[in-house]
């Protein structure tokens, strides 16, 4: 059979993606593990996902660097012999932190995992937050941070989240020097304490996973204590009119904009086509705020508008950088988008374009054990059922013009936005 490239191959309409379900198992002290077993190849990865975000502080940025001390050593351990170790087995732990949880990210080959979970337990039981490697920690931040302050892109989104959630909130406050200099070994070691141990956590493991691999977990974690469950504190958020503001940066050249508001979480039932609608606006290259301001225009490099989603709360907002002389018609056409699409309908030529998109996306999610995971820990942890995932499937498809004209009216309306410019 002669290929014929000059023909464009069939387009085929994607109405249903699969998710593989997990197998849902218990440690033995009653840690939640749900096991993702695909792939042909002996690697692993396990995401051991802790309830111990900025919400469960008694002081700030106490979460962030208790997770980031966890491989400076343990009472076992030197940092040094930990990254050896982990190095000669060709492995990887990462650390990350979100808003809402601490993790401990581990990738092996499955025949290195009996030589390194008992490092892993050492790091979730025994950290010993040294004095010394805290300082380097609390310096490097600072430096780090310093650095950050110079880019109006970084100022404008610690401003804006300020001014939404309010500037003691856990997902509104902002490190500053006087917080990382007033962090002590004390406070780490309260906070890994009350936070770290097996009421507050899940487990997700995916690869090709056997029964030798979960017997080694729960012999090594199912260990842990169990510990009382900490409940997240949030102070009540300001309630405040929005509004335009301005910060200066001396000797700056371009300036960054935000415009934004709280918004809404997964959990919500416009939470799905409001993704339609977002990635019309800004949510991908072809969206109208690139092919208007960037395209046309020709006014900044890069636009786009995001969904930044937490546990329990939401803002979105629209992120660009432009020349001074740019800044009001920028603004002027950002505003003007909104308003399109809260008057006009989106034609279907450029409905079928972004759903086809959308559902581009989702088939990645489900491509391969470890995205699997990824989308999986998602549904988890927002205590959502796995039929979620092809509900968002089953909307993307059906969703139409006249409902994503009504969502944008319902939420962008300009005297409910935030207007930051640095």
């Amino acid at each position: 059979m002669i290929l014929d490239r000059t023909a464009q191959p069939p387009i085929k309409t994607l109405t249903k993606i699969p998710l593989p379900i997990p197998q849902e198992l218990k440690l033995s002290n009653g840690i939640p593990l749900y096991v993702t077993n695909m792939g042909t190849q002996a690697v692993m990865k396990m995401q051991i996902v802790i309830r111990a975000g900025r919400p469960f502080e008694h002081k700030q940025l106490a979460s962030r660097a208790t997770s980031r001390m966890l491989r400076e050593g343990t009472a076992s351990f030197s940092s040094g012999e930990i990254a050896e170790m982990i190095d000669f087995y060709g492995a990887t732990i990462s650390l990350p932190t979100s808003l809402d949880y601490s993790s401990l990210v581990y990738y092996s080959m499955n025949k290195h995992f009996p030589k390194l979970i008992g490092l892993v337990r050492e790091l979730l039981t025994s950290p010993i937050f040294p004095e010394q490697e805290l300082e380097t920690f609390k310096k490097n931040s600072k430096r780090r941070m310093q650095v950050d302050l110079t880019k109006n892109d970084v100022v404008a989104y610690r401003k804006i989240t300020e001014l939404m959630f309010g500037e003691t909130h856990p997902y509104g406050y902002n490190s500053s020097e006087e917080s990382y200099d007033q962090l002590q070994q004390a406070d780490l070691v309260q906070h890994f304490k009350t936070n770290f141990h097996a009421q507050n956590c899940t487990i997700f493991l995916s690869g090709k996973i056997d029964d030798t691999i979960i017997q080694l977990l729960d012999q090594h974690l199912g260990q842990l204590p169990t510990g009382i469950k900490t409940n997240p504190i949030f102070p009540a958020p300001p309630i405040i009119q929005a509004k335009k503001v301005e910060f200066l940066i001396p000797d700056s050249l371009q300036k960054a904009i935000r415009i934004g508001k709280k918004a809404i979480t997964r959990n919500h039932e416009d939470y799905s086509g409001f993704t339609v609608l977002n990635t019309v606006l800004g949510g991908y290259f072809g969206s109208r705020l690139m092919n208007n301001i960037r395209e046309d225009k020709g006014y900044t490099y890069n636009i786009y508008s995001v969904q930044d989603t937490m546990q329990e709360d939401a803002c979105f907002y629209v992120s660009t950088e432009v020349g001074s002389e740019f800044l009001k018609p920028a603004l002027k056409e950002i505003y003007f988008e909104m308003a399109r699409l809260q008057n006009d309908l989106i034609p279907d030529e450029e409905l079928e374009m972004v759903k086809n998109y959308i559902l581009g996306n989702m088939l990645n999610m489900v491509d391969g054990p470890f995205r699997v995971t990824d989308l999986v820990k998602t549904l988890v942890l927002e205590d959502r059922p796995y039929s979620d995932f092809q509900k968002i499937v089953d909307l993307v498809h059906t969703i139409s013009a006249q409902e994503l004209r009504d969502l944008a009216q319902k939420y962008f309306d300009p005297a409910t936005m935030w207007e930051v410019v640095v």
